[in-house]
């Protein structure tokens, strides 16, 4: 059962999707049509989930579920992983690999391989002060809190 992100508890679990490139107006709106219709149908053992999405920076794909209501379960969460695979394939992007850091760079929004950015980190191109997207939080809270953080703040902070 689709609820909008903001009307789901704060301890509602999440999990994060970053796209190697930024989706263009046109893809990111058909991706919101298909998120918006996973979430809809989202179900744990035939009991719906009472999940959310949100779409960022026309590159971020989060889902959320309140865990209190119906857990998100092993065949549940493996139905979003291939919902994401099958994003991956048809446009052409990777939103599974967690070895790659997004960052603010200015007004936009960049993405790099881990090694890219810890070579940026050397080369003080990317400083602590610079705002990461820290994929690694666990609910809304966090998310609230601490998506958007500058590095010296998040686990990027051993690159400096």
């Amino acid at each position: 059962m689709y609820l909008p992100f903001e009307e789901l508890p704060l301890e509602s679990k999440i999990w994060i999707y970053q796209s190697n490139r930024k989706f263009t107006d046109d893809e990111f709106s058909e991706i919101e049509l298909s998120v918006k219709d996973f979430v809809q149908n989202w179900a744990a053992h035939g009991t719906s989930l009472e999940a959310s999405y949100l779409l960022k920076y026309n590159r971020f794909i989060i889902f959320a579920v309140n865990q209190e209501i119906q857990a998100a379960t092993g065949c549940s969460i493996d139905k979003s992983v291939q919902f994401i695979q099958d994003l991956e394939q048809k446009y052409k992007v990777d939103l599974l690999d967690k070895m790659n850091v997004t960052f603010k760079n200015g007004e936009f929004v960049a993405h790099k391989t881990l090694i890219e950015f810890k070579k940026m980190a050397k080369d003080k191109a990317v400083t602590g002060s610079t705002i990461v997207f820290n994929n690694l939080v666990n609910n809304i809270e966090e998310f609230n809190d601490s998506w958007e953080i500058a590095a010296e703040d998040s686990w990027h902070s051993r690159f400096f």
